[in-house]
């Protein structure tokens, strides 16, 4: 797995490339707009200028973006709906400014009107979204949730319904999150239980529709559905269970980003992935 961590863009996108260059990253993940807000303004000429220039040293295997936290396609008709829609299309045109070849977007909470009719709002919503950038190479990845709330993709069947209803399936992929695995149910602390969810994105999606994964331990207890990330080793998924994931042969050119807290100077950042990379030179157990 080639191994990094979401980067803060503050002072451009050309920033997070300077940040995660820094701590040796082979991937970066980033926001190409305020993740608290509905909508941005496009990077001026002469960032995006720095941008490719940074990104031209040729350090990254993968960088690529992250939707901001207020889309939600999978509610009722509502105002809010609307505006989640047309923020995923702007973040959509963002995001090919960059060169980044998907968004990974959670894919949303029902509110209370069920799953089948959140799937049904979601597929409705991606649909529209395409529509809009019919032209645009860039993917949404649909990143597995904890469950936490009403929020949908905690199972691998609700992403596989998204597969099967939407129009536009090669705009698709899937990006995993290793502590929302956890927390849903999926016992990711041994090889055995590596196979289940990975298992079940084989059969009903294609492990070749896995863009990307989280790296994230997780401070909550398995099903729990509640989500909190851990640093690496020192939550309940624990460093076996990593071991498992980052020596898995078939994502070893998969990015795979850490999402865990970190202060200014990111020396946990740096933790993180010497953790990772320790690992990865370690035989796993059966």
């Amino acid at each position: 797995m080639r191994l990094g961590a979401h980067m803060s863009t503050s002072g451009g996108a050309w920033r997070a490339l300077q940040r995660g260059r820094k701590i040796n990253c082979e991937a970066v993940q980033i926001f190409v707009k305020n993740n608290f807000r509905w909508f941005g303004n496009p990077t001026p000429p002469q960032k995006l200028a720095l941008y490719s220039s940074e990104l031209a040293l040729g350090n990254f295997a993968c960088v690529f973006g992250h939707t901001n936290y207020l889309i939600n396609l999978a509610a009722r008709p509502s105002e809010n709906r609307d505006r989640s829609i047309e923020s995923l299309i702007q973040e959509m045109q963002f995001a090919h400014a960059l060169g980044l070849p998907f968004l990974v977007m959670h894919p949303g909470a029902h509110l209370g009107a069920g799953e089948s009719a959140g799937i049904k709002q979601i597929v409705a919503g991606l649909d529209d979204v395409f529509a809009a950038t019919r032209t645009l190479p860039v993917r949404v990845a649909l990143e597995n949730t904890a469950g936490q709330g009403t929020c949908l993709g905690y199972k691998m069947r609700h992403l596989a319904d998204v597969y099967d209803r939407v129009k536009k399936t090669e705009r698709l992929g899937v990006c995993l999150d290793t502590a929302h695995l956890f927390a849903a149910g999926y016992d990711i602390r041994s090889a055995k239980g590596w196979r289940t969810p990975l298992g079940e994105v084989e059969s009903w999606i294609g492990l070749n529709q896995i863009v990307a994964f989280h790296l994230n331990d997780s401070k909550t207890e398995l099903g729990s559905r509640v989500d909190r990330h851990a640093h690496i080793g020192q939550g309940h998924i624990g460093l076996e269970g990593f071991r498992v994931i980052i020596r898995d042969s078939r994502f070893k050119n998969h990015p795979g980003c850490l999402e865990t807290p970190k202060s200014e100077d990111m020396h946990e950042d740096v933790e993180n992935l010497a953790t990772l990379r320790s690992l990865r030179k370690q035989k796993t157990r059966k």
